[in-house]
Formats: structure tokens, C-alpha cells, sequence
């Protein structure tokens, strides 16, 4: 009988860590390779394993951290290291938003070959408790004979084993080891994959994604799990429109930006990062200050997070959403507020809308917050001549910093300011905001 191979064991290496990678790992070279370490900080010297080989560049770990950064520290969360909801805890909260600064400017200079005029300072919230938006996975490990709820482990075909979570809000992140065992309890416990957490100022909504009709007995335990942790119930039997409630609350789910309110449905984008996001619309404001005497057209905006503040100084607003059911409750939210000076279309911003009467109409401000891959179609066309500034709220540095260079060189804008705002704290991610004048 042929043995099989036993696996091979890397040696261990010693390497300086130059940087901080996009995804939150050190960089570092060993023998003019590159080398991308989980768990290492820039200017420490670590002793690292290889967990992958490629062409380019190595996939290692750390295995004893042998001349620690002085911006180390002691993760808060139990489960860091195995748990990839954060990659960043050790690594000291003000540290972690220069380290995001850095990545913006150099984004800016190395793909846009543009740099603002003003650095602007960081916009910083609380680092634990933040997260009211999440898609937590569920699985049942029978080998361990036990339900896991929870994010996905750095290697993502694994369920984090999370006895709680301190990055969302407390009242879900504190009680997963209740939420498993609800689940685990149901006569649909296998066919129950994911369930999203989604808070709102007054009401926390739970929606179970689930597989298969659920029993009345499962729902009497949801009802009442629901009832005893104080959590709004809904239930998705298949796509965003099956999503039906169980046990909502009485004034729906709702976030407050000053003296407005916009209502939402439980698998509605909103942001992250409640009390930042209240920041960074008072930020935008002031970095667009728009007047009534002013015409402002916000792109890709979602719910009207930017719209309805913006109608409340400006002489009329227009928000364009691809989104037919954001655009829908962002006209009931205006209507709500009392803001007949906003107007929402629903429209395609990646296809070319110039022809579109609101993309041709004239405009003096403009606001753009797209997503990930950025505003490149958009600005084939827009802005017109009349917009003397636009604010662009980013969620990629990369994309922000490509369209940063077209609004400077084709479209003729001074770049007068950018700056990071820390929507994710313990992530990689990098949110940014930026001005432009003409």
C-alpha cells in the first residue's frame, strides 16, 4: 500500500514589516518576494510561517512577534485572530486612522497623480459597539455538536465559533450564544443559513433567511425570543422581496438626522456606523454649504441620507438612485419630512444617462457617494459647466482616486481637500470624503 505524503512543514523566517496591505495584513520581502503576514504591524520584526505560496508574492502568518510596533495592543475581542469580522484590533484605534490617511493620500498620488490642497482632519467615532448593519452566517457543526452563528473566519469556509461580538451593536453582539441557541432549537435549524442585523435609532430587526416553511412551532420561539430580548422579527423565504415581518416594531425601523427621520426596510443599505454616519452628513454639508439659492443633484442616493439634509438649505435637490425600492421610501421620507424641495429618479447610474432630462438639467452643486467601483461613467458626463463644486464621498480609495484625476484634468476642478473617515474601525476599510471647485 502506497503512504501517503505527510504534509510539508514550512521553516520559519524572520521579516521587517515595511507596511500595512489594503486587506489590514504586513507587508514585508524575504528574498526579493513579497510577503503579506496576518497579524503583523508596520516596523515590527516578526518571526513568520509561509501558509501559501504564488508567483508573485507569499501569503505567511506570524508566529511570534520579536520587536513589537509600539502601536500594538491587546485585541478587546476574544475571537480576534480567527474571526475575520476585524483584522485590525491590535492595532491602537488612532494608529489605524493614520494608517487609513496614508493609504488615501497614497491612492491619490500613485493612481490619480493628484494631491488635495488641504488634508482634511480625520472624522473618528466609537471604535466598539458601532455596527448596525451585518449578514451574520449560520451553520451547525456536527462534529462539534453545535450551532455557530456568527461571521466568517479569516479563511472564509468557516463559521467564526463567536460567543459575542464587540464590534456590533451590544444588543445582538452580546447575545449570540441566545440567538444560536434559538436556532439550534427550531425544527428548521438546517435550513436556516443567514440571518441580517439591521438597527435603527428606536427598534434592532433580526431577519432569518430561511429554506424552508418554517413550523408553528418555530415561529411561537421566534416570537418569543424576539419578546424577551426586546428584537423586531422578519422572516425571508427567498429574494430582498419575500421579506415579510414577524414581529416589527410599532414605528417600523427609522434613524434620526437631526430633525429628521428616515425610515427603512430591514435589508435596506444604510450605513454602517450609526453616530458616524450623523457626522459625515454634517461634514458633506459643510463641505458642499449649499444656500437657497442653490440646485444640488445628488447621485446615488440610496434612502435620501444626503438628499433630505440637503433640501433643508438648498432651493431644491434631485437624488438618483438605481435602487427602484430605495427611490421609493426615499420619496416617503421626503414626503414624511415635509421636503417638497427634494426629488428622487430612479435611473442606472453605470449607463450613460445624458440624454435623461434631470442629466441635463443645470445644476450649482453636486454630490456623488457611489459604490465600490466608483463614479466613472457618471463623469463621462457629468458635471456640466454650471456645478461650481462637487463633494464625493468614497468607500474605495482607488475609485476616488481615478475619478479624482478625471474632475482635476478633464473636467477642470481644483482638488481642494480630502480626508478619511473612520466608518469601520478594527477593518481595512477606508472611507474618504473629497471637494473639488472649479
Amino acid at each position: 500500500m502506497a503512504r501517503s505524503k505527510p504534509p510539508r512543514i514550512e521553516p520559519e523566517y524572520t521579516l521587517r514589516i515595511d507596511d500595512l496591505a489594503q486587506d489590514g495584513r504586513g507587508v514585508a520581502r524575504h528574498d526579493g518576494k513579497a510577503q503579506f503576514v496576518a497579524g503583523a504591524l508596520p516596523g515590527e520584526r516578526v518571526l513568520a510561517r509561509r501558509v501559501r505560496r504564488h508567483r508573485d508574492y507569499d501569503e505567511a502568518q506570524v508566529v511570534s512577534v520579536e520587536e513589537p510596533s509600539p502601536h500594538r495592543v491587546e485585541p478587546a475581542c476574544a475571537h480576534f485572530g480567527t474571526c475575520g469580522g476585524c483584522v485590525l484590533q491590535h492595532y491602537a484605534p488612532a494608529a489605524q486612522v493614520d494608517s487609513k490617511h496614508a493609504a488615501l493620500v497614497d491612492a491619490l498620488a500613485r493612481i490619480g497623480k493628484v494631491a488635495p490642497a488641504r488634508e482634511l482632519p480625520a472624522l473618528t467615532g466609537p471604535s466598539f459597539g458601532y455596527r448596525r448593519r451585518a449578514r451574520l452566517s449560520v451553520k451547525r457543526v456536527e462534529k462539534k455538536n453545535k450551532l455557530l452563528v456568527g461571521f466568517r473566519e479569516t479563511d472564509g469556509r468557516f463559521v467564526a465559533d463567536l460567543a459575542r461580538c464587540e464590534t456590533l451593536v451590544p444588543e445582538v453582539g452580546h447575545r449570540l450564544e441566545g440567538l444560536a441557541a434559538l436556532i439550534d432549537g427550531l425544527d428548521a435549524r438546517l435550513a436556516i443559513p443567514q440571518v441580517e442585523v439591521s438597527a435603527g435609532d428606536a427598534a434592532i430587526a433580526l431577519t432569518f433567511r430561511h429554506l424552508q416553511a418554517l413550523s408553528e412551532g418555530d415561529l411561537e420561539r421566534m416570537r418569543a425570543y424576539g419578546a424577551e430580548a426586546g428584537l423586531a422579527i422578519y422572516l425571508q423565504s427567498g429574494g430582498p422581496d419575500s421579506v415579510v415581518a414577524l414581529a416589527a416594531p410599532p414605528e417600523g425601523l427609522w434613524y434620526a438626522l437631526g430633525a429628521l427621520k428616515l425610515q427603512f426596510e430591514p435589508l435596506d443599505f444604510i450605513q454602517v456606523n450609526g453616530q458616524m454616519n450623523v457626522a459625515m452628513v454634517r461634514h458633506a454639508l459643510a463641505l458642499l454649504d449649499p444656500g437657497p439659492g442653490d440646485r444640488v443633484l445628488d447621485l446615488f442616493c440610496g434612502l435620501g441620507n444626503f438628499t433630505l439634509p440637503i433640501a433643508e438649505r438648498a432651493g431644491s435637490v434631485v437624488g438618483v438612485e438605481g435602487d427602484r425600492d430605495l427611490v421609493a421610501r426615499a420619496r416617503l421620507n421626503a414626503v414624511r419630512n415635509g421636503l417638497e424641495r427634494a426629488e428622487f429618479v430612479a435611473a442606472d447610474l453605470f449607463a450613460d444617462q445624458r440624454q435623461a432630462p434631470w442629466a441635463a438639467a443645470p445644476y450649482d452643486l453636486m454630490l456623488l457617494d457611489p459604490p465600490r467601483a466608483g463614479a466613472r461613467e457618471v463623469l463621462e458626463y457629468l458635471p456640466r459647466k454650471g456645478v461650481r463644486r462637487v463633494v464625493y464621498v468614497s468607500c474605495h480609495p482607488a475609485s476616488l482616486a481615478r475619478d479624482a484625476g478625471t474632475l482635476v484634468r478633464e473636467h477642470g476642478y481644483t482638488f481642494k481637500a480630502a480626508g478619511v473617515m473612520d466608518m469601520f474601525p478594527h477593518t481595512a476599510h477606508v472611507e474618504s470624503i473629497a471637494m473639488f471647485e472649479r
